[in-house]
């Protein structure tokens, strides 16, 4: 049964390249690394701005406030520059309790933990649970809302900032020093890689994940409803009405969860039914399960193309899981340029593990140890399709 879905996932993705054109822009852009002052955390700490450039002319922005993405243009199939992430202007955006972890690291554990509670050798944990009685993204401060340590470098790949964060044995309940790296790099090729590593000097639970929001027309170009979307998943993680998993992996054929074949991200969104359904804000918000069994490996996850521009954006992850989620609780959030974010004005897919792994023994472990090292590749791949 796993088989033939994994074929009939790589077919597709297959004709997708072979039909598809490359981007218009001339390769003749001077490829470096920028920094700019972009504002001040609430006790008045720099946040600093660094703008990536490759040899194609895209362009990334990463601050050091949350180790977070707040730009990235990407070129249309005429070769037009369009900045595809939600974000703000300015700082005081994204250190504002109203931020929807727009662009950001989410961690220790991205996601959610039941009740905030776990057992890690024999002890119990207590974190904060503020989001719906859970624990969600790290917490009430958690990785998002720190500065980190940058360092930029030229590679042959492309222009690369690798920020760091040392987390100290306690924050936000969490057991363990932990050090933290997250590795931003613009290929030339015109792919986002963001690389995050980890290492413990004892005992404790790791999931990163990045929160951006994706609008493949443009940040400032309505909703994503029309987005097609085809995800490597024949399975899925149904949730309880707090969005905590059962513990069950469901199929997706026959439901609304079904992405296997390419479909629009809104075909079947009025079918969602469910005591989840309550927190989704109307809309998805759930794990998939990622086809392929071997840990570590990079695999495909996601196809989300944009009619109107052509783009075109591969996802691929080392991670057991990628969160769908459509941007549901948006609501005329003031964004980039004026522009006004509408509900559903973006799609995140978040490649992880799976939410509440530490008390689902069933789904691969978010536990590390001292000598291992946590290790979480994805790599968006950016090309356009011909008219």
């Amino acid at each position: 049964m796993i088989v033939p879905r994994r074929i009939h996932f790589a077919a597709l993705l297959a004709i997708l390249c072979a039909t598809d054109g490359a981007c218009a822009l001339d390769a003749h852009s001077e490829a470096g690394i920028a920094k700019t002052f972009f504002g001040e955390t609430s006790d008045s700490q720099r946040i600093e701005l660094y703008t990536l450039t490759n040899n194609q002319g895209a362009k990334a922005k990463i601050m050091n406030y949350g180790a977070t993405l707040t730009e990235l243009h990407m070129p249309d199939r005429n070769g037009k520059l369009a900045d595809v992430v939600l974000g703000f202007d300015r700082a005081a955006g994204y250190t504002s309790k109203s931020n929807p972890y727009f662009g950001a690291t989410a961690g220790r554990v991205a996601n959610r933990i039941a009740k905030g509670k776990f057992i890690l050798d024999g002890k119990a944990y207590q974190l904060a649970t503020n989001n719906n009685g859970n624990h969600l993204h790290g917490g009430y401060k958690g990785f998002s809302r720190v500065l980190w340590n940058a360092d930029t470098r030229m590679t042959t790949e492309g222009p690369a900032i690798v920020l760091s964060y040392f987390s100290k044995d306690g924050d936000e309940g969490y057991p363990g020093n932990l050090n933290t790296t997250v590795t931003y790099t613009l290929t030339h090729d015109n792919e986002l890689k963001i690389d995050m590593c980890a290492a413990t000097d004892m005992p404790t639970v790791v999931n990163l994940a990045n929160h951006t929001y994706w609008n493949l027309a443009g940040h400032d170009r309505g909703d994503v409803l029309s987005h097609t979307l085809m995800l490597n998943a024949q399975r899925y993680t149904p949730t309880d009405n707090t969005l905590i998993p059962t513990g069950e992996l469901t199929d997706v054929h026959g439901t609304p969860f079904d992405f296997t074949t390419t479909k629009p991200i809104g075909q079947d969104m009025a079918a969602l039914k469910g005591p989840e359904q309550k927190h989704t804000g109307g809309g998805y918000d759930v794990n998939f399960v990622l086809n392929g069994d071997a840990p570590g490996t990079l695999r495909p996850a996601a196809v989300l193309s944009e009619q109107t521009s052509g783009r075109i954006m591969e996802l691929w992850t080392t991670e057991p899981g990628v969160q769908l989620y459509t941007g549901n609780w948006l609501s005329a959030v003031k964004g980039k340029n004026m522009a006004v974010y509408p509900r559903y004005g973006g799609v995140c897919l978040e490649t992880q593990k799976f939410p509440d792994a530490i008390n689902h023994p069933k789904f691969a472990s978010v536990v590390l140890k001292p000598g291992e090292t946590y290790h979480h590749l994805m790599v968006h791949r950016f090309r356009t399709a011909r008219p």
